[in-house]
């Protein structure tokens, strides 16, 4: 029996700088997984899934991510994809660390 279908949205990383990256409703990219479009049927997620595909000059690997409602905004319902999306976890750097000061 066919699993039943879960809200997914398109990810991917950016083709220059390697971050990874979210499909809008608006087809553009964002860095934020809250901006991502949250598609809810299966047919239209296959589309979209093509649309970013057929984007190779901005973005590689693109696949669909599970993803859900939050508190604060779209979550993920894996790990992998929290990893992904905040950086390695062994200390901060990266998309974790602070910003530098201003001077």
């Amino acid at each position: 029996m066919p699993r039943e279908f879960t809200p997914k949205v398109v990810t991917a990383n950016a083709l220059l700088e390697g971050d990874v990256v979210y499909l809008t409703a608006e087809d553009r990219w964002s860095r934020r997984l809250e901006d991502a479009e949250l598609i809810t049927d299966e047919a239209h997620a296959q589309i979209r899934l093509l649309d970013a595909q057929g984007q190779p000059d901005v973005v590689v690997g693109a696949y669909l991510a599970d993803a859900r409602p939050g508190p604060a905004g779209l979550e993920p319902t894996h790990f992998r994809e929290e990893f992904r999306r905040t950086g390695p976890s062994n200390y901060l750097h990266g998309k974790q660390a602070p910003p530098p000061p201003r001077t």
